[in-house]
Parts: C-alpha cells; structure tokens; sequence
C-alpha cells in the first residue's frame, strides 16, 4: 500500500504548471486560516479565493500577510486606498521572484543574504516563501544552519520585527497572556517550535537571540513541507544566558542573569507545556537546541502525553537511518547484523544509535541484542559502565562492560580507549562520525575498517564541511570505491576510476517537514518510534540504488515531493497504531490539500 501511495505523491509532485494553474481556479480549492490582523479567507461563486480586510493605505503594505508591493491590481489598489502608495507598474509574483532573486544574488556575503531575507519575510510573507521554495538548496544554509548562526551575535543589536512569543523564567506568570495576545484560537495552531537556545549549532548559548533558530526552522517548514506559516508560533523560552559577552553587554534585550537550572527550569517548562497544549490542543510541540540533557529529560517526560519531538535527537537520527536504510540495500545485509562504531557520543550521535537500534529491533533481534551491536566513542575513548559517574543519562543505556576492552589498547593521554582501536578489535561494518572533529577518520582507520568489511558504511553527519571526519574523496580512495558514504555537509560528487559517486547529504530537512505534515494530516496524539522509522522508509524508498555511486538519499532541491511522500508514511502509521484523531480515506489527496503555497490572493476591502 505504502509503494502505491508514495508513487501516487510522486506523480502529483511532477504535475506541469499548466495543470497547477488549472487546479487554482478549481471548486475543490481549500480554505485556509489567516492570523487575526487579517479575516478569514472566502470563496467566490467561481470557487476563487479572496481575502477581506478592514486595513487600508499604509496599514496594508505594512502587513507581511496581506502586502503584494506591485503585484496588487488596479481594482485593489483602488478599494484598500493604495493609489499613489505604488509604482504604476503591476507585477506578477514571478516577475517579483525574479526581481528579488537578482537583489539576493549582488549580495557579497552570506550574512548579508540572511539580513535580505528576514527583511522580505517581514515585507511580504508570500513573495519570500515563493522565492525561498524555488532555491532550497541554496537558500536553507542561509535561512538555517550557520549563517542564522552569525544573525544571532548581532540579534541584540540589530533587533528588528518582532515575530513569535518570547517567555520569560522570571515571569511565568506572563505565558498565558503572552500566548493570548498572538490572537489565535484553539483550532488555528498547527505547530510551536521552542529553543531555550543553550546549544545552538556552531556558537553554542547565544540567549535571546535564539529566536531566530524557531523562526528560521518554520520557514523551512513552510517552504520544504507546505505547513501554513499562519498556523505555526516560535518560541523562545528565555532562562538566561551563561555567555559572559551577553552578560556584560549593556544592549543585551534578554533576562541578563546566568542560566537557571534545576526545579524552577523544569517548572518552568512544565508550565510552558501545560499552557500551550490547553490554549491550541491540536499542535505539535517541537523542541530544538537544547542541551543533551535538558534534551533529552524533557522528551522523555513529555513524549507519551503530547505530540512532541526533538529534532536534534530523533529527526537528526531518523535522516541517518534513512541513509542506512539504503546503504544495507546495496550490501545485501540486514540491518541488525550491522556493528555500528559512532564517533561523538552527544545529542546527536545518541539519537543517531536510538533510532537505527530501533530498527534494528523491528527487524526482528531484542533491544538488548540490539543495544550490544553499538560502540559510542566520544572524547574520554571508548564508553563503558566504568564511566558511569562521567555519563548522561542518554549515554548510559551504551556503555559497554568495562571487562570486554580490559586487555584493549589505552589512549596515552585520556586513558580511555581510542577510535582507532575500537575500529581495529570490534570490525565495523558502520562508521557515524557526530564529533565535529576534522579529520578524526584518518586513513589508517578506515583502511582497517575496509580490510573486514566488503562495502564499508562510512557517514560523517558532522556540520559544516570543515568539521567532518573525513573527505569523501579521500574516503573513496582509501576503500577503492567500495564506501558508502553520506555527509552532512552538502559535497561535490567525487570521479574514482571512471565512476562518478554522488554523495548524500545527511539533512534533517528531508525528514522533518514531512514527519510535521503527516502528524498534522492525522492529528496524531504522539509522535512514535514508528513514525520515525516509517518516515525514513518513505525516505529511502526515493533513491534507486542499483546504479554504481547513487546517492543514498534524496536531493535536497525536490523537498516538497519528499514531504508529500514522508507525510503520506507518517499518516498511514499513525492510524495503524490507533494515533490518528481524524479519519484518512484518502492520504494522498488530504496531505496534498494540507500543504499551504505561496501564491497571492485577491485582496477585498470591507
């Protein structure tokens, strides 16, 4: 069933824009929620969407919702009190993609780009998410990963619009008003992305500044998974900050006092939770960048009673598995068979060993057997029951029995037991490197690897290029072609021999959108094991892999058809394990008409 549906998305996915423009002006058109500073939209008879608004002039153009800029037409301009507010010229959305893209491409520098970016997403909702959506692969390093990064340290002095709910430790008291005042009802959220913004890739506790991590996510999930971007809030859970600059930064805008931690953090949250699942009980809590340990406690509490994730845990897990699904594809050898070696032992390389031991588990060995086939490696060697004074909670479960590395080489300055031992007495037949330590694949270690295994699995998920492992060029030369590799950084294919072998890059964003859509679509009341592996199934099963240097995952530029495919798994598994509050007769079509797109609306006065 599963291979139909996802074969059914696909060729939706591919529709010409002829057939697209047909389905605008269609009767089966959906209605859509639009925030408070603007009405709801309506149907006319010829099933044509508009959208009424009392706000004229330059209320207008300064809504990011309702502004066009010159794509506004001359009945328009006329009825919202615009004439003489625009050039004379009327534009089509494509001509303004073209415009803005010209702009964004004379920009000399990537932060330059994001600050471009985050303008148009303040000026014009539709016309950002239209460009945004057309260049993903481009764009998501800009809107995301390390370049949101660069935007934070300068948050707190080039504070711009605000957007989403900021809450505050010293103010608890304040979240209830807070939510309140974005003026939305029970049923017009679908998702809320929370950081506390203590680890953040790249910088690490940049504070306040941390809501731009929420707001960066949620584009992508607008523009990669169609999620309405009216219908989702960031947050930032403000507790303080540990970074000594902000502290001593007389602009600093956030609680300018250390980190609290302890029972009044874990109140805090609690209270944060309570509130957001009462006051819009059909969205689904996302948590991201929080430390491994705060991390990991609140998951845990909270994932069985609430739909909730955490996408540095699970998602960032659940992209790698997908790679490793397709990888025994080509070998030819179950997944429980695999002994797996991970290399940086923090949120990410845990959740890495929690979602493929998961499902090494659905294929048919105990959670213990399975458990036995990891080797966490992280800077104190090899982790071990020894170690477990040293260990997080979310380490332990992988400690190995001290006994069985008794005799094994130490480490002369950690005493521990290095990487490259584990990998000479354990034979991997798996590789995950989640250090950020460059270079720490050497070409000793992955030959040893090669020499006991025929197809090495060798994935550095490590983040940007110069933090990884390893080179995949060299990788493929050290195993004469026969690695197969995944990074996390986006990597030019690699010639060896003749063969051109297309690297896959390890992003969350191929899995994310996708798990969001199909738990929305249902109304899943958690988010299971199963829908993460399901979702990296739906994943996998995108790639053909029978072709000498395939990549093992999907392409980054056809985002929206992976979604359309992860939703549609993700849907179907929650109404098999009872999740789904809603009835799906027909996925495909529902998750299709969920997915929101940039297109401009008629605009009404009224």
């Amino acid at each position: 069933m599963r291979v139909s549906l996802r074969g059914a998305v696909k060729r939706r996915a591919q529709k010409s824009a002829k057939e697209k423009n047909k389905e605008k002006g269609s009767n089966s058109m959906r209605q859509r929620i639009i925030p408070t500073l603007a009405s709801t939209p309506k149907k006319r008879q010829n099933g044509q969407q508009f959208q009424a608004t009392e706000a004229r002039g330059l209320a207008v153009l300064n809504s990011p919702f309702l502004n066009k800029g010159t794509a506004f037409t001359a009945e328009e301009r006329k009825a919202l009190n615009l004439t003489g507010l625009l050039p004379s010229e009327i534009s089509t959305l494509g001509t303004q993609v073209k415009r803005a893209y010209i702009q964004y491409e004379r920009l000399p520098d990537a932060l330059g780009k994001n600050v471009y970016l985050t303008a148009l997403h303040d000026r014009n909702e539709v016309l950002f998410y239209r460009l945004f959506s057309e260049h993903l692969r481009e764009m998501i390093p800009i809107v995301n990963d390390l370049t949101v990064g660069k935007a934070m340290e300068n948050y707190h002095h080039e504070f711009r619009r605000p957007r989403g709910v900021y809450l505050s430790i010293d103010h608890p008291d304040a979240i209830e008003d807070a939510f309140a005042n974005f003026h939305a009802g029970p049923a017009d959220i679908d998702l809320i992305l929370a950081t506390d913004a203590e680890q953040i890739l790249g910088i690490g506790d940049w504070g306040i500044g941390g809501i731009e991590v929420s707001i960066g996510k949620l584009a992508i999930y607008t523009a990669a998974g169609g999620i309405d971007p009216t219908r989702v809030i960031p947050v930032m859970l403000d507790v303080g900050t540990n970074r000594e600059s902000l502290l001593n930064d007389p602009m600093y805008i956030g609680n300018c006092h250390p980190r609290i931690r302890g029972e009044r953090y874990d109140a805090f949250i609690d209270a944060y939770v309570k509130t957001a699942t009462r006051l819009f009980p059909h969205a689904l809590l996302q948590w991201e960048d929080f430390a491994p340990g705060n991390g990991r406690r609140i998951l845990e509490k909270y994932r069985d009673e609430i739909c909730t994730f955490n996408d540095d845990m699970q998602g960032t897990g659940a992209i790698t598995l997908a790679a490793a699904i397709s990888a025994v594809r080509v070998c030819g050898t179950p997944l429980r068979n695999q002994r797996v070696v991970i290399f940086g032992a923090g949120t990410a390389g845990i959740g890495i060993a929690d979602q493929i031991r998961d499902a090494m588990v659905s294929d048919g060995i105990s959670k213990a057997e399975a458990t036995k086939r990891f080797w966490c490696v992280d800077q104190q060697g090899l982790l071990t029951d020894a170690m477990k004074a040293q260990l997080g909670d979310y380490q332990a479960a992988y400690a190995r029995p001290a006994a069985e590395s008794k005799d094994w080489k130490r480490d002369g300055k950690a005493n521990g037991v290095s990487l490259a031992e584990v990998v000479r007495r354990v034979s991997p037949t798996m590789l995950i490197g989640a250090s950020t330590a460059p270079g720490s694949f050497t070409e000793s270690i992955v030959k040893n690897m090669a020499a006991h295994t025929e197809r090495p699995i060798i994935f550095m998920v490590s983040y940007p290029q110069a933090r990884a492992e390893a080179n995949p060029a060299d990788l493929i030369a050290w195993t004469d072609g026969r690695a197969l590799i995944a990074a996390g950084s986006p990597c030019a294919p690699v010639t060896y021999k003749g063969v051109t072998y297309v690297v896959a890059q390890i992003n969350n964003a191929l899995l994310y959108p996708g798990l969001c859509l199909g738990a929305i679509v249902s109304r899943a009341s958690k988010i299971s094991d199963d829908m993460f592996s399901s979702a990296a199934s739906a994943v996998s099963s995108l790639v053909t892999v029978r072709q000498p240097g395939s990549s093992l995952l999907p392409h980054i530029d056809d985002l929206r058809s992976v979604s359309m495919t992860v939703a549609v798994a993700v849907a179907e598994t929650a109404g098999d394990e009872g999740l789904a509050r809603v009835k799906c007769d027909d996925l495909v079509q529902q998750v299709h008409d969920a997915m929101w797109l940039p297109e401009y609306r008629l605009i009404q006065a009224s």
